[in-house]
């Protein structure tokens, strides 16, 4: 059973930074992208950043040059810097992975609890 587990999230003030951690533990067969979305009150679920296998990372617009994914591939976690943050980053940032359970099944996506993020003087 694939488990994604999340840490990091909490209450910040403007311009402030914050770290979010996201492992991925249980028997699987291989990982391949790893990333995070968020979603706000009364919003869609969005990408925010996601690193692929390889080395290729994808940014959303809004994140760009504030927020740095990284990978740490002998631990299969990601993680995301979040620096200069602002009060519309406030949302439930979600943890995806992208696994291939057993050799010859097909990639699924797995998804983390969520995690609150926070930014308010």
């Amino acid at each position: 059973q694939v488990q994604l587990v999340e840490s990091g999230g909490g209450l910040v003030q403007p311009g402030g930074s914050l770290t979010l951690s996201c492992a991925a533990s249980g028997s699987f067969f291989r990982l391949n992208a790893m990333g995070w979305y968020r979603q706000a009150p009364g919003k869609e679920r969005d990408l925010v950043a996601r690193s692929i296998n390889g080395g290729r990372t994808v940014y959303a617009d809004s994140v760009k040059g504030r927020f740095t994914i990284s990978r740490d591939n002998a631990k299969n976690t990601v993680f995301l810097q979040m620096n200069s943050l602002k009060p519309e980053d406030t949302a439930v940032y979600y943890c995806n992975a992208l696994i291939q359970p057993s050799y010859g099944q097909p990639y699924d996506n797995y998804w983390g609890q969520g995690t609150q993020v926070t930014v308010s003087s």
